[in-house]
């Protein structure tokens, strides 16, 4: 009797149902590895090219003004911003609407080789793809030219698409709760435009995109005397009832959008109150807090109910086609947006003074220079290439850390800018490879921004590191070395071979608390780790600028071969971004040409 063969079949891959267990598996899954890296199309699609401008046809378009360097409202120093009270505030008028997009997400610059053109904007993206859109809810304000509603800005034509009328009433008593002349700021991903270059790594990316982006708003805002938070309690099915990316009908057979986040912005100037904190849980409701008129404490939530009441209204435009075709199509990205997706509301809630009294937490001293914030802002590149020689001084290497400092244990509107529009524990820190600074041994040194958290770090690493308080180190700064020697070809090693990570004074990984952060705060902290990481970039970009150097964020990195350096236990830390600072190397084929050059301002 004959023996029956079985086939061979593939062991099938049981798909967890747990939102945690679900994106930890996307995590694992997108790695990069030495002798593999994560999937993708394997070649660039260059028919198939997504258009890095999204457009609503049928929405009325506002332009906005094009304003000089010179006009109103000017531009404060560069320090000035970090500042707390320096910065006179200014209202909320279509001209500082404008300077708040010019320095947010409009064009910078254009670049030309041969016949070829590619714009570049003030918030940074992997490879310049720029999957992040960005909305407004203005309401009815003294002073502001614009109808109450939604609107998205259309980078290239600097100006603003009237997405959806809202009621002035209605929207009033939503942003009741609010400080007056406050204005509700929104984010978006388009994930197909990074996963067209990047596959199924691309959602990783788009949040560091969404978290630069959130950066260079909370700048923008400060360079005109206006605070910023993100409303952090505000669950995704609201953010999409609001910005309008559940709209099937305005969407259709386009490219969709991902609702990421919103965040209030008001002038500081409109600010009472005595009280100061952050707590959560709290049974307040948005529409109690603007029945009271309170303003010494403001809400991170929204009333779903008062969104969901505004987005029935009448609704303006369909989203143009982004790409002819779309040969692959990524599940994975889908399957890791939908766990990730927060689902229940949080009511949370920031207790206000005025911030203006804060103190100036970054005495170090730094050459006097006469940047403005602006200049620094329009500035800002990405470099593509080191020299392999420059230095910089440790002073300015301490000011650089020192900036990226939350100061964890204030309360959150007096911890400095940017870290005040953050309303949670800092989760990132720093794996750096010291190459060039004066003053520091070459080797391995790591940035504890928590210092409470200095134990739990060092139990989840190799127990033989030296942990030795870094030479010449502010007292205040938890920089540690912790092994010595020359690390410039291991950070390129690490890095997927690229030399920007060893030809630059220094550079670094960003480790985040992982398992345990997603474990105890839900899927939805996976995105926001990114968040945390692109807008910790965000800093270190427009401080490379001031020193004279230049910055760039590195994607491609080998995961698991930076957690080894460090022997890190599990998932306790991963690495999600790289960051490299040194002196730029200019392509001289390449043209810069004016960001507005065809439209007369």
């Amino acid at each position: 009797m004959a023996t029956e063969i079985p086939l061979y079949r593939e062991p099938v891959e049981t798909v967890p149902t747990d939102p945690i267990d679900r994106v930890i598996r996307y995590h694992v899954q997108t790695k990069h590895h030495f002798n593999r890296y994560a999937r993708a199309l394997g070649y660039l699609d260059w028919a198939n090219q997504p258009d890095p401008f999204r457009r609503f046809e049928g929405a009325p378009l506002i332009s906005l003004p094009l304003l000089t360097p010179e006009e109103d409202p000017v531009s404060p120093p560069y320090d000035a911003i970090y500042q707390p009270g320096t910065v006179p505030c200014q209202p909320v008028t279509v001209r500082t609407l404008s300077r708040f997009f010019e320095f947010a997400l409009a064009l910078s610059a254009w670049k030309k080789a041969g016949e070829s053109e590619w714009p570049l904007r003030s918030n940074p993206s992997s490879g310049n793809l720029h999957p992040t859109e960005g909305y407004v809810v203005m309401p009815q304000i003294e002073g502001l030219d614009l109808n109450p509603g939604l609107y998205h800005y259309a980078p290239k034509e600097h100006g603003l698409e009237l997405r959806a009328e809202f009621p002035a009433e209605q929207l009033a008593r939503l942003l009741a709760p609010f400080p007056s002349g406050a204005f509700l700021f929104g984010l978006t991903s388009v994930h197909w435009r990074e996963a067209w270059k990047y596959g199924e790594r691309a959602f990783r990316y788009c949040n560091h995109d969404v978290g630069h982006a959130i950066g260079s708003a909370r700048f923008a805002a400060a360079t005109l005397g206006w605070n910023m938070v993100l409303l952090d309690g505000v669950e995704q099915d609201t953010v999409a009832l609001l910005l309008g990316p559940d709209r099937a009908g305005d969407f259709a057979e386009v490219e969709p959008e991902h609702p990421d986040c919103l965040a209030v912005v008001w002038p500081l100037g409109n600010v009472r109150g005595e009280a100061l904190g952050v707590r959560g849980n709290e049974e307040v409701k948005g529409k109690e807090l603007g029945v009271r008129g309170v303003k010494n404490e403001i809400p991170l939530f929204l009333d779903p109910a008062m969104v969901k009441e505004l987005a029935a209204g009448p609704w303006h435009g369909k989203a143009n086609r982004l790409s002819g075709e779309h040969g692959v199509h990524w599940d994975i990205i889908d399957e890791v947006a939908e766990a990730s997706w927060k689902v229940q509301p949080q009511q949370l809630i920031v207790s206000l003074r005025g911030s203006q009294a804060q103190e100036t937490p970054h005495p170090l001293p730094l050459t006097p220079h006469q940047f403005s914030a602006g200049q620094i802002i329009r500035q800002r590149r990405s470099a593509v290439s080191f020299d392999g020689k420059t230095s910089i001084s440790s002073a300015t290497f301490f000011r650089m850390m020192e900036r990226v400092m939350p100061r964890a244990d204030r309360a959150q509107l007096e911890r400095p800018m940017p870290w005040d529009i953050w309303s949670h524990e800092p989760a990132i820190h720093l794996l750096i490879f010291v190459h060039r600074v004066d003053g520091l041994t070459p080797g391995l040194y790591f940035l504890a921004r928590d210092p409470k958290k200095l134990a739990c770090i060092q139990e989840s690493m190799n127990p033989e590191l030296s942990w030795t308080p870094a030479p010449g180190c502010p007292e205040d700064l938890p920089l540690y070395w912790l092994l010595e020697g020359d690390a410039k070809k291991l950070a390129i090693q690490v890095s997927c071979h690229q030399d920007i990570a060893g030809d630059s004074a220094f550079s670094f990984g960003m480790m985040a608390e992982f398992e345990k952060r997603l474990r105890e705060g839900g899927a939805w902290w996976y995105p926001r780790l990114f968040w945390e990481s692109g807008l910790l970039g965000q800093v270190l970009y427009l401080e490379a600028e001031v020193a004279g150097i230049r910055a760039t964020g590195i994607g491609c990195f080998f995961d698991d071969p930076v957690h080894e350096i460090v022997a890190v236990k599990g998932l306790s830390f991963q690495s999600l971004y790289h960051f490299t600072i040194g002196g730029p190397v200019e392509d001289g084929r390449l043209m810069t040409l004016p960001p507005y050059r065809a439209r007369k301002a």
